[in-house]
């Protein structure tokens, strides 16, 4: 919830210039304790306190529920803002680029784990979704040293049709509202599939592009082939770009987070 995969952790903080963004001299001085990563941390405790909230007196009070869809809420929102400031100011932190993804699912887990031990979601709904969300994180950092796979279109689709459709979830609905929630998890649980799908694709190609840059970088490196090999090499080297693909987080373009 986070655009290249540059770390600028450390520092002693820096003030934005006036019209909003860094100059030159504050580039790579972010802080910990800045204001993306606070909001970071806020979403983390959140997820306990949106826990509370949602099983209060037995998880089916409509008062109580409402309580929590206004922190499920409150979590969503800084979910946007955390991973723009953090882009706009260069906010980005080693701590942001891992925690941003973590407290995302966190979130996100917690209400589909709630929901369906209240029955009100099946498992396998649940099941989907995380296991989609856990497995594209962990594939995240398996490419992480190559690149940063950036959200899709299809990913922010995602993000606001999973979260739309919880928060419905969420709250205590009845009628048509509660119909139409249903067929706004079931968009969403199509989206999670296909941009699960294609963010594997990607992940795979930008792999295998970051291993044979490297390989072709220590080829020119080592002096190794002139001629024709060499060119090849270098350009392999040269032509794989940081970032593949369209994700989430402080480290990426957008922040599918």
């Amino acid at each position: 919830m986070t655009g290249v995969p540059a770390s600028a952790a450390g520092g002693s903080g820096a003030t934005p210039v006036r019209g909003g963004k860094l100059g030159t001299a504050a580039v790579n001085q972010a802080s910990l304790w800045n204001i993306a990563n606070l909001l970071t941390m806020l979403r983390l405790v959140l997820v306990p306190g949106f826990v509370l909230l949602l099983l209060y007196n037995g998880g089916y009070d409509p008062v109580w529920r409402s309580f929590a869809w206004a922190a499920f809420a409150v979590a969503m929102i800084t979910d946007l803002f955390d991973g723009h400031l953090a882009r706009t100011y260069n906010l980005v932190t080693d701590f942001g680029k891992i925690a941003d993804p973590i407290a995302d699912k966190a979130i996100m887990g917690a209400a589909l784990i709630c929901l369906s031990y209240l029955g009100d979601l099946p498992w396998w709904v649940t099941g989907v979704i995380l296991f989609r969300e856990i497995g594209i994180t962990l594939m995240r950092f398996w490419v992480i040293r190559h690149a940063v796979i950036p959200a899709s279109r299809g990913g922010k689709m995602k993000t606001l049709a999973q979260g739309t459709a919880v928060g419905m979830y969420v709250l205590a609905l009845t009628g048509p509202l509660a119909t139409l929630r249903f067929w706004v998890m079931a968009v969403a649980v199509v989206l999670t599939v296909v941009t699960g799908l294609d963010y594997v694709r990607q992940a795979v190609v930008l792999r295998r592009k970051g291993l044979a840059a490297e390989s072709a970088a220590t080829a020119v490196a080592s002096g190794v082939p002139e001629g024709n090999e060499g060119a090849e090499a270098l350009g392999a080297a040269e032509g794989v770009g940081p970032v593949l693909g369209d994700s989430g987080g402080q480290g990426s373009t957008e922040a599918e987070r």
